[in-house]
């Protein structure tokens, strides 16, 4: 398969505190990456990078086989820590605004309202919505623009067991319709059930990547034996 992001070598720095240590991954079309590690690793920072909203120190990060650039982010959906929400907006009207600033049809709006059933809120203001379908809604922003690539940074958290199992369908549903997502997620339970690969981070240095066996308990005996070894996590969230 091709690759759709390749992450060659890159470092980060902020301060004294290294966040990303000369990291190497590489992501497959059209499946589901799981990105592992405990709160600090460096995932969000890996993450704002692969969007451009952080550029690495060192490294470079490649896009369809090419240096990515700002034009990329045309074919990448994201929801990094807090979907971007008008509170006193309704689902629509939220939408509204991205179709209007990206030059987008208006019916793609009741596309992705319906792909993260969210059709039946009507005049239901942002702000009156459960933490569930404002995660909804975030996603739908983020498929607004048909996305290649769509990035979730911890989605889970906050969401009752009913919201956690409508997000992995969801996230095998676009799955099945060729669009990469790149999922991270301290939870190694959350991650095994959805991913085909699996690439776990901590202190910033990738330290396992291969492919994901939901049925293999090996994968959490790693993931701890890791953590172990590595010692205590990093008190800041990167």
């Amino acid at each position: 398969m091709k690759n759709i992001i390749e992450i060659k070598d890159v470092s980060k720095q902020f301060k004294h505190q290294v966040v990303l240590d000369n990291l190497s991954l590489t992501i497959e079309e059209g499946g589901v990456y799981g990105l592992l590690g405990p709160n600090g690793a460096g995932k969000s920072t890996l993450l704002k990078m692969i969007t451009q909203v952080i550029k690495p120190d060192s490294g470079i990060i490649y896009f369809k086989s090419k240096p990515i650039k700002q034009s990329d982010l045309l074919q990448i959906g994201a929801i990094i820590e807090n979907p971007a929400i008008y509170p006193n907006l309704t689902a629509y009207e939220n939408l509204e605004v991205l179709v209007t600033l990206l030059n987008i049809s208006k019916t793609r709006i009741k596309e992705v309202l319906s792909i993260v059933s969210l059709d039946n809120t009507g005049k239901k203001l942002a702000k009156d919505f459960s933490f569930g379908m404002k995660q909804r809604l975030g996603i739908a922003m983020a498929l607004i623009n048909h996305p290649k690539l769509l990035i979730l940074d911890e989605p889970t958290n906050g969401l009752d067991p009913v919201g956690i199992q409508e997000l992995r369908e969801l996230i095998k549903l676009f799955s099945s319709q060729g669009i990469t997502v790149i999922l991270s997620s301290h939870l190694l339970s959350e991650v095994q059930q959805v991913a085909d690969k699996v690439g776990i981070i901590n202190h910033g240095r990738l330290r396992y990547e291969g492919k994901n066996d939901p049925t293999d308990t090996h994968l959490e005996e790693l993931f701890m034996e890791i953590i172990k070894q590595d010692g205590r996590e990093n008190d800041e969230v990167y």
